[in-house]
């Protein structure tokens, strides 16, 4: 413990002058995780005993990945000049798919710690978590972390965000977030330079709730940031956009275990416990207040996020699903960008569409549902929303290919995205190929140093969301980086690829392409499936189709029965009739007969599976 370093304050309502609040943005892997730690051991409020890698992170799938996935809110103290100062820390993720957890984390805070990597330099997501902080108006301390790495070059990148930010090299302070050098100077700097909450003390209590988990033992626990007035234990409280009133069991501040505190006060970070167990109740944005003095108005709560990728959830047991509703239920109330609606598939059954803010997105909470909830899924493949204008002046939103309207179109129009790669000069030409053949079109191209340039596209988000970050880095030997935001829509020549077994349409292997991609989608996806699916008595043919016309084929043959084994000479007639008599049995089971496509077969063609990948 350093000695400056306090014993963790006690549990009671901590003046606003001895607050901070803060967070740490960075890009992913920047290290912030790692600094926390340090911050928490330098602090004394973990005991070295008690210390782990990545304390903050409480998933399983957040360590193995070495990334985090939810915002952690933790209080430490430290002193400056014999004074005793209470540090509210909010850990944030560094991927653009939870940069929605990011906004709701700077909107709790007055100041952010801007970390880059000292070997790595400024990234993608770096500059669109610094906007999402001027924007909020944060008092952004530079910080080059991984100081300690020997391919570190520290007075190259502190010049590159002195410039990015205004200042002067010399302000950007170096640490390592492993060794722990230079945290205790960071911990001055934060005191210092950080402004303290401002808030009205006698005013009606409001508190914004910024994140919400759920406890199987305890039911939901809130974390608040309280604007005005205060909180005590015992209280009884309102939810101001529901309406709901509750008695507040326990209150009291994350240090970084629940400590429960006798109330909270202006400026101050921590969790409400009222029993509830509906996580309905607990809206992310929502405003809690007194119920007996009642504040008059709302704060302003978060803008919802708007899903960028959709894709349908189904259990592989059909007695699943309402197991899975109730999943999603409890993952909604600790991720607030996952938004969901139940559907129907003719060849799934019963499931959910669910939006999300990426693929990670997508692929993480996929994980969550099968790890916490012990649920098997099916996942199909990840569509983007489009408008489509019929010919009567009809417009209907499609968000799954089985939507798209059969009779005659007008128009369809795609969201857009305004892309930001940033990449060594040497691989300019590599990345602005990879772009152009997903129909980009390059808006400007900056030199942020003599060896990083920025390229900003407009791209359709659509040819992202399948493997587009996968071709980025695996061109650029993981040097690129990659960040975008929505920049509205956009007219394509865009058709719905259907795939037929048999004449009947399958409506989870449809998709919504573009015309160009059409014929390479179709002969894809039939080819996969000819080796996927288990021969039948009789002959199937596999087709893509846009509209009534068949783009591609492929047949899956038929098991034959060798008739003629028991025929062992004699008149050809003989032969023939047996055929004959074959070859009608063949047709009228070809009639009744239908194809049923096995659950791994479903699996493997939507995820693209990579051996048939290949050799397709």
């Amino acid at each position: 413990m350093s000695p400056r370093a306090s014993s963790p304050l006690a549990p009671a309502a901590t003046p606003p002058e001895r607050l901070r609040n803060f967070c740490i943005i960075a890009h992913i892997d920047h290290g912030k995780s790692t600094l926390a730690d340090r911050m928490l051991q330098l602090t004394g409020v973990v005991s070295d005993r008690d210390m782990r890698a990545q304390y903050l992170d409480r998933m399983d799938i957040e360590r193995e990945r070495g990334i985090t996935v939810k915002s952690q809110a933790v209080r430490i103290p430290w002193q400056v000049d014999g004074e005793t100062y209470a540090l509210n820390m909010i850990d944030t993720p560094g991927h653009v798919d939870f940069s929605y957890e990011v906004s709701r984390s700077l909107a709790a805070c007055e100041g952010a710690i801007l970390l880059v990597d000292a070997a790595q330099g400024i990234e993608a997501q770096t500059l669109a978590n610094l906007y999402l902080a001027l924007e909020n108006d944060l008092t952004v301390i530079p910080v080059l972390n991984k100081i300690d790495l020997p391919a570190a070059d520290p007075e190259r990148f502190a010049k590159e965000l002195a410039d990015l930010i205004g200042g002067s090299p010399d302000d950007v302070l170096r640490v390592s977030g492993k060794t722990g050098q230079g945290v205790d100077e960071l911990l001055d700097r934060l005191v210092g330079e950080i402004p303290a909450p401002v808030g009205d003390p006698d005013a009606a209590a409001r508190a914004m709730i910024f994140d919400s988990v759920y406890d199987a033992y305890r039911g939901v626990v809130t974390y608040v940031r309280m604007m005005d007035g205060s909180l005590a234990p015992r209280q009884r409280i309102q939810m101001m956009s529901t309406g709901a009133h509750h008695e507040l069991l326990e209150i009291g501040v994350s240090s970084p275990e629940p400590t429960p505190s006798k109330g909270l006060g202006v400026g101050e970070v921590g969790y409400l416990i009222t029993g509830v167990k509906d996580v309905r109740q607990s809206k992310v944005g929502d405003t809690v207040t007194d119920s007996r003095k009642p504040a008059s108005e709302a704060l302003p709560g978060y803008v919802d996020p708007k899903p960028m990728v959709y894709s349908g959830l189904y259990p592989l047991d059909a007695s699943d699903y309402p197991d899975l509703r109730e999943a999603l239920d409890k993952l909604k109330l600790s991720d607030a960008a996952l938004a969901y609606e139940p559907e129907t598939s003719v060849a799934l059954g019963f499931g959910f569409r669910c939006g999300f803010l990426g693929l990670l997105h997508l692929e993480i909470i996929t994980e969550r549902l099968s790890r916490e909830f012990g649920l098997d899924l099916i996942t199909t493949a990840p569509s983007v929303i489009y408008e489509v204008q019929a010919e009567t002046g009809e417009t209907i939103t499609v968000t799954n290919p089985s939507e798209y309207p059969d009779g005659k179109i007008a128009a369809v129009s795609e969201p857009i995205v305004t892309a930001s790669v940033l990449t060594p000069k040497d691989y300019v030409g590599t990345v602005m190929d990879l772009c152009q053949s997903r129909r980009g079109s390059l808006q400007g191209m900056d030199y942020l140093s003599e060896e990083r340039v920025e390229l900003k596209y407009v791209m359709p988000l659509g040819e992202i969301v399948f493997d587009f970050f996968d071709q980025l880095k695996s061109r650029t030997q993981g040097y690129a980086s990659f960040d975008y935001e929505p920049a509205g829509s956009q007219e394509a020549d865009l058709v719905k690829v259907d795939i037929l077994l048999q004449g009947d349409r399958v409506d989870a292997f449809s998709a919504i392409v573009h015309r160009d991609a059409a014929y390479s989608y179709g002969t894809t996806m039939t080819e996969r499936l000819r080796k996927l699916i288990p021969r039948q008595q009789f002959e199937v043919p596999i087709q893509a189709a846009i509209g009534a016309r068949v783009i591609a084929r492929e047949n899956i043959r038929a098991i034959r029965k060798d008739v003629l084994a028991k025929c062992y000479g004699g008149d050809i007639s003989r032969k023939r009739k047996l055929l004959e008599k074959q070859k009608e049995g063949k047709k009228r089971m070809k009639m009744v007969g239908r194809v049923e496509v096995p659950q791994n077969a479903f699996i493997a063609a939507l995820s693209g599976d990579v051996e048939s990948k290949g050799k397709s």
